[in-house]
């Protein structure tokens, strides 16, 4: 029979020290409850005491339906009781299914950082250990630094191992923490904790700060351990964590583990893989990496013509999933590279139906390859080459014309005396039978051209109300004085969609508001905007 293999993440701790990332609690709240629905076994919130946030969080029940919520901590300090240590008190008050303590394993540490002797660190870990299991029922213990401890003096990291499992933990987790254990390493001194203890008591908590993270982390459960340990998306401290966003489908999807181990996420769950990775960037308004294996935007795209053709056939070819699996979707992408393969595949995605023998795709083809040449980039901005496709179709509409703009900016003195810099744009466009002229201010002149354009839209203004810009790239293609630089626009909106167009121009102003007009159009067409009309009447749009 099948194995169980637990899946513990700690992103709303261990992944809470990654530089720059600050969750309030109701991010952790949101985190917790996807992390719940993705049908992680044991969901670490936080650290209660450590600070406001983390006590707030654990102030009241969190409401999971199936996952347990773990409260992290230490073990006691060295002279006092387990009763009498208010840091591990908050650990055993807090509103948690379970508690996992971290306990130095490493004699070097025990020698130099808590300056104690090895036999009182591991009364330390048994006595903090019985506390929380007497307490909570389920203890874990986090073994920090044990693969460097187990290199340096093996018998004693087994030892602290020892106390922690003869007080009653559930769980011994082999920690990495130092990042820097290389897999085959991993896998041997897993597989000696695991004679020793079971493999069934066994956990792997692995940092990436050689890039072997996940390698090390399937490393270990190769060799018996049969919980691990992650954060969303690599989230952590220094280089990061274990990826568990690349961990669990690998664990589900792949051999030998497909067949010897189950888990708790269902084939339903693990569809919803892509959203939890993409759910964690919106909430720290990042971008999601393009490049991520299973979830990324192009982890199943294909760019190469004799590709495209062969995944036409038959996916397995180019796939080694089918993207569904993980909540992911096939993107055929469309360059100088590309073949009418990747046209028709294409189309196909746009719901565009055409006869593969109409002339108009080698035209398009021609068109794409030609204006790649001169600069553009269509397999990174789907959008635009969306909208190029539709008007060689003659399927996007005039919404309204832009007959000119103007974008300045000023080196000037404010209120205070300081020295700042402002942008302005005027924008003059004809929507609707009237001619309208905006104005607006921004940081940079295209910030300003974006206010200034979408100050006044007429009827249009509505469905732009949501539209954001997200991130600006700006690429010199080629140098001297005719040097031609191409932008990237990533938009997004009110419902989550991000889209990219591209803009190309020896002047970088114009190249970003071609770019910006793409991406404004692709939003109104995609909205199902009506078309509009050229007119004469004038007005004009406040400052």
């Amino acid at each position: 029979m099948a194995e169980r293999l637990y899946l513990f993440d700690t992103t709303l701790r261990d992944g809470a020290q990654t530089q720059g990332v600050d969750f309030s609690v109701e991010d952790k709240r949101t985190i917790a409850a996807a992390l719940d629905r993705l049908g992680i076994d044991y969901i670490e919130g936080g650290w209660p005491g450590a600070n406001p946030t983390d006590s707030a969080f654990f102030g009241a029940p969190q409401g999971l339906k199936r996952g347990r919520m773990v409260a992290f901590g230490m073990t006691k300090r060295p002279g006092r009781s387990a009763a009498n240590d208010p840091g591990l008190a908050q650990v055993l008050d807090s509103h948690s299914d379970a508690a996992c303590l971290v306990g130095k394993t490493w004699d070097f540490h025990v020698d130099v950082a808590l300056g104690i002797s090895r036999e009182e660190n591991r009364d330390l870990i048994g006595e903090s250990i019985a506390a929380v299991k007497a307490r909570k029922g389920e203890a874990m213990f986090d073994a920090e630094h044990f693969f460097d401890g187990y290199k340096a003096n093996p018998d004693y990291a087994l030892e602290c191992l020892a106390a922690a499992y003869e007080a009653g933990a559930r769980w011994l987790v082999l920690c990495d923490t130092n990042g820097g254990s290389m897999p085959h390493e991993v896998a041997e001194i897993t597989a000696v904790a695991v004679a020793r203890f079971g493999g069934d008591r066994i956990g792997i908590h692995a940092h990436n700060d050689t890039e072997n993270a996940v390698a090390n982390s399937l490393a270990a459960v190769k060799a018996g351990a049969r919980q691990v340990q992650g954060t969303i998306n690599g989230l952590g401290e220094r280089c990061g964590n274990a990826n568990m966003i690349a961990l669990i489908p690998s664990l589900i999807l792949k051999p030998p583990f497909r067949d010897a181990l189950t888990t708790g996420i269902s084939a339903d769950q693990l569809a919803h893989l892509t959203s939890v990775s993409r759910l964690l960037d919106e909430l720290l308004n990042r971008a999601p990496n393009r490049h991520a294996a299973y979830v990324g935007e192009n982890a199943f795209a294909h760019k190469g013509g004799l590709h495209v053709s062969a995944v036409e056939k038959d996916p397995r070819t180019y796939e080694h999933v089918p993207p569904e699996t993980v909540g992911n979707a096939r993107k055929i992408l469309v360059s100088d590279q590309a073949g009418r393969s990747n046209v028709i595949a294409r189309f196909r995605e746009l719901d565009i139906h055409l006869d593969p023998k109409d002339p108009r795709i080698n035209r398009l083809l021609d068109e794409v390859k030609e204006r790649e040449a001169t600069g553009y980039a269509y397999d990174g901005a789907e959008a635009s080459f969306e909208l190029l496709a539709r008007r060689a179709l003659g399927q996007v509409p005039d919404y309204f014309q832009v007959e000119r703009y103007r974008a300045l900016v000023e080196r000037r003195y404010n209120a205070r005396g300081q020295l700042t810099t402002v942008s302005e744009a005027v924008v003059k466009c004809i929507v609707d039978g009237e001619t309208i002229l905006s104005a607006g201010e921004g940081n940079g002149p295209v910030n300003a051209l974006d206010n200034a354009l979408r100050q006044d839209l007429g009827r249009y203004s509505g469905y732009l109300k949501g539209l954001r810009l997200v991130d600006f790239k700006v690429r010199i293609l080629n140098g001297g004085t005719e040097a031609v630089t191409r932008v990237l626009v990533e938009s997004a909106d009110e419902a989550g969609a991000r889209w990219f167009t591209v803009g190309v121009s020896p002047n970088i102003v114009e190249a970003s508001f071609d770019a910006l007009m793409d991406s404004i159009v692709w939003k109104l067409y995609r909205a199902g905007a009506p078309p509009g009309r050229v007119g004469q009447t004038a007005r004009l749009a406040g400052a």
